[in-house]
Order: C-alpha cells, then structure tokens, then sequence
C-alpha cells in the first residue's frame, strides 16, 4: 500500500509540474523600451522623421526652382539701334526716332541743361540700367540722372533726347533747331549736315 500512495504522489507532482511549464510558454515580455514610440498624431516617430524629411527634400527643390533670375537677367540695353536716315546713319531710339545732342549741355558734367519747356519738348532718351549697351552704337555710353529723376542716356558724356515734333521712325525735323541742336552718329559724334532732299539725294 505504501508503495501504491507513493506512485500515486509522484504522478500528482508530476501533473503539477507539467501545468507550471505550459503555462509559462507565453514567451518573453515585451520590453517596453524595445516599442516604436508613437507620435502624437499617432504614427510612428520613424515614419514621422520619413516623412519630414521628404517634405524637406520637396522644399528645397522648390527654392532651387524658384528662379535667382541668372538665367534672364543679363546686361539690360537702352532700346537704341542705329538707321539709315535723310541724315545718313545716325542712332534711334526702341521707336525708330532719331535722338540729339544740345550743345549747351556741359560733355561730363553729369546734368542736363534742358528743363522746364525744354525738356516737354525735347524728351529725355532714358536708360533701363546704369551701364546701357547698343548695338552698332560704338561712342560710349553711360547715364545721368535727368531733369525727370529718371536715368538718362548719355553718349560720350552727353545727355540724349527726341523731339516732340518728330512724328514717325526716321523724321530729324530737329536737326540743326536754333544751331544747338543736332542728330548724332553711331561713334558719338555731332552730324551738322542738313537732310538730304528725297528728290535730289543732296
């Protein structure tokens, strides 16, 4: 009998035992510090940094796009070309009319000696940039501040202007007005002839 009650003890803690280790198959607890750490938005901190950082790359492609203006700025120009007129080759303005020189205007000085009635009727040539180019113009250009306070082109140091009565591309009815004023050549020189006739050429 007491042989009996011992296999029966041992079975009970055998069974007891075999509990104890199904139970404690659940594997490992989870380390708290081992999760993802959740954004307030409620995604992940990684898919959070994924995402700011392809919104970076988004932004700066914007600015490099967004344009410095290097690709179209350039040396801006004064509209002036040169043409053929009465007068022979002389310099235009963007509109085709001929521009002039006053001799009372000091070569250098850095003003215009043409204001008030004047300068309503002998408009200022004016410049987009304080360095103005032309093309066929070889007389050095530059710029002053006009009467107007906009800049004014200047050839070899001379102010230029247009005449309010010239009405269409290639009139030079201001040529030689009072003797002070006169059409100017292409290498900034003074042209003091007078038009040539259609009729005559001469």
């Amino acid at each position: 009998m007491r042989h009996h009650a011992r296999l029966a003890t041992a079975a009970t803690l055998l069974f007891a035992l075999a509990g104890c280790s199904s139970s404690g198959t659940e594997g490992p607890a989870e380390n708290p510090a081992e999760r993802p750490a959740e954004s307030p938005a409620g995604g992940t901190a990684g898919s959070l940094e994924d995402d700011t950082a392809q919104d970076q790359g988004t932004g700066q492609a914007g600015t490099g796009q967004a344009g410095t203006g290097q690709g179209g700025t350039g040396q801006a120009g004064t509209g002036l070309a040169t043409a053929t007129t009465s007068l022979g080759e002389v310099i235009v303005d963007a509109q085709g009319m001929t521009v002039y020189t006053f001799a009372s205007d000091e070569p250098g000085s850095g003003e215009s000696a043409c204001t008030d009635e004047c300068a309503a009727r002998w408009p200022a040539v004016h410049a987009d940039s304080a360095a103005p180019t032309a093309d066929g113009v070889t007389g050095e250009l530059g710029t002053i501040t006009g009467t107007d306070g906009e800049l004014q082109v200047t050839i070899d140091g001379r102010p230029l202007y247009t005449f309010a009565d010239d009405k269409a591309p290639g009139d030079a009815t201001g040529q030689g007005v009072k003797g002070v004023w006169w059409a100017v050549a292409p290498d900034g020189t003074d042209v003091t002839g007078a038009p040539m006739s259609p009729s005559t050429g001469s």
